[in-house]
């Protein structure tokens, strides 16, 4: 599933090619997606032109001239492919947004669970969500704010995206071994030491999935992670075998000789 280093490069992607261009041709070609985008949303739309793409959290949202914006959701797994208008569509092409330059931008997923919505002008989507990890203004004394109420694991507290956008099982599995904080701590029972360690490691995770992150789809990666999807390796740190616990049925990797 891709996470927030991943859609942050899909949106790079995406701006590079739509930013500037006018959206001649809409359309929704799967039933899940035209219920998401009706016939009226799509007329509205067509013939804007994009004026900036946005990354909020997991969240794309392309904004138009008219003040109307396009929200997409990958979800589990979903992505663009760039073609041309001659070209056939691509196999899994749910949403294809036609350029006034030729060019086509596909959002493709193989179990057509992403969304594309529209919104008109003053009513954008809420979002629920939290700051970025990166943004300055996010201090530890305001996470531990948020954690303070959570009496469940510090690793499922992390993937509500109202306490930081983006975060999802394999960034929070990496900032917290950063940080050698176990999975299984309680998340309002971190001191402020703790919260400061993690939001270093959080953000130092982050950066380094930006670097390196690959394509989420293929596994491909620059370089390997520090302990997702690496059970029964050495970790990287202490030499000791990194483990693989189900916490709320999802894998969490750990270290439980750093991360006590």
């Amino acid at each position: 599933m891709p996470e927030l280093p991943e859609v942050e490069a899909a949106a790079v992607l995406l701006r590079s090619v739509i930013l500037g261009r006018t959206l001649m041709t809409l359309a929704a070609h799967h039933p899940s997606q035209q219920r998401q985008l009706p016939t009226t949303a799509i007329r509205r739309a067509s013939g804007q032109r994009v004026v900036r793409v946005e990354r909020r959290g997991k969240h794309q949202l392309i904004h138009l001239n008219d003040g109307g914006l396009l929200h997409i959701h990958f979800r589990m797994n979903g992505d663009w492919e760039f073609t041309h208008i001659s070209d056939p569509f691509p196999r899994y092409a749910r949403v294809t947004f036609d350029l006034d330059n030729g060019a086509r931008i596909s959002l493709t997923d193989s179990r057509a669970l992403c969304t594309v919505r529209y919104y008109a002008s003053g009513r954008p989507p809420v979002l629920a969500l939290g700051p970025e990890a990166d943004d300055p203004a996010l201090t530890a004394v305001a996470v531990r704010h948020s954690l303070a109420t959570k009496r469940g694991p510090i690793k499922a507290a992390l993937l509500d995206q109202r306490v930081i956008a983006g975060i999802g099982n394999i960034y929070a599995s990496e900032a917290l071994w950063r940080a050698r904080i176990s999975p299984s701590a309680i998340a309002g029972a971190l001191t402020l030491a703790q919260v400061k360690r993690l939001l270093t490691g959080l953000r130092a995770a982050l950066a380094d999935g930006v670097r390196n992150a690959g394509h989420y789809r293929t596994g491909g990666r620059v370089t390997p992670f520090k302990v997702y999807d690496r059970e029964g390796e050495p970790c990287k740190r202490c030499g000791k075998k990194i483990r693989r616990i189900v916490q709320a049925g999802r894998s969490t990797y750990n270290c439980a000789n750093c991360q006590r």
